[in-house]
């Protein structure tokens, strides 16, 4: 069942919408096609769709949307080269840094160790620790970011651990753990 406020909205902007469409298609077919696409997803907002302010900027927004989604659909695929890595290689040496990590966090100081060890192993936000040590936010989030780049240096230096330009971990020498 169609809502009569999208009809009466469809009915004054549908002559619009598919200029709009067909100005950024070369193919007036695939832009009725997605003018029928806009329909269905307006459709599917039912009740909902008497709510909108202003439903002829609902619908636009939505109509690009959709186009820019049937371009990315129309983007060519390449096949990806047989002898790229698999997922579980690639985790190979996170898994070995990830060993390595224990020692190097007894490494740093008790208040680089802790912070590390709340927040980004443990999962406390930034704010719940600054509450716990008594600190600002800032001052919280200054501490931690403090306490992650020695981790990084120690890293760099312990475990020869070579960051990309990206920061993401590239490769390191492994050091055994402590017994």
């Amino acid at each position: 069942m169609t809502v009569p406020c999208l009809l009466a909205a469809w009915s004054a902007h549908e002559t619009e919408l598919r200029r709009y469409l067909r100005h950024r298609l070369a193919d007036p077919d695939e832009a009725d096609d997605l003018l029928h696409d806009l329909f269905l997803k307006a459709c599917r907002q039912g009740e909902a769709f008497c709510a909108v302010e202003q439903p002829r900027a609902w619908l636009f927004e939505v109509a690009r949307n959709t186009f820019l989604d049937h371009l990315r659909r129309q983007r060519p695929m390449l096949p990806l080269p047989p002898d790229l890595t698999t997922a579980e290689a690639a985790e190979a040496p996170v898994d070995a840094l990830a060993r390595c990590l224990p020692r190097v966090l007894s490494e740093l100081s008790p208040a680089d160790r802790e912070a590390i060890s709340l927040c980004d192993l443990g999962g406390m936000s930034q704010a719940a620790f600054a509450e716990l040590k008594g600190l600002s936010l800032p001052g919280a989030k200054s501490r931690v970011q403090r306490a992650r780049q020695r981790l990084r240096e120690q890293l760099s230096a312990a475990c020869q651990v070579k960051f990309d330009g990206a920061g993401q971990v590239c490769c390191f020498v492994p050091r055994p753990p402590l017994d």
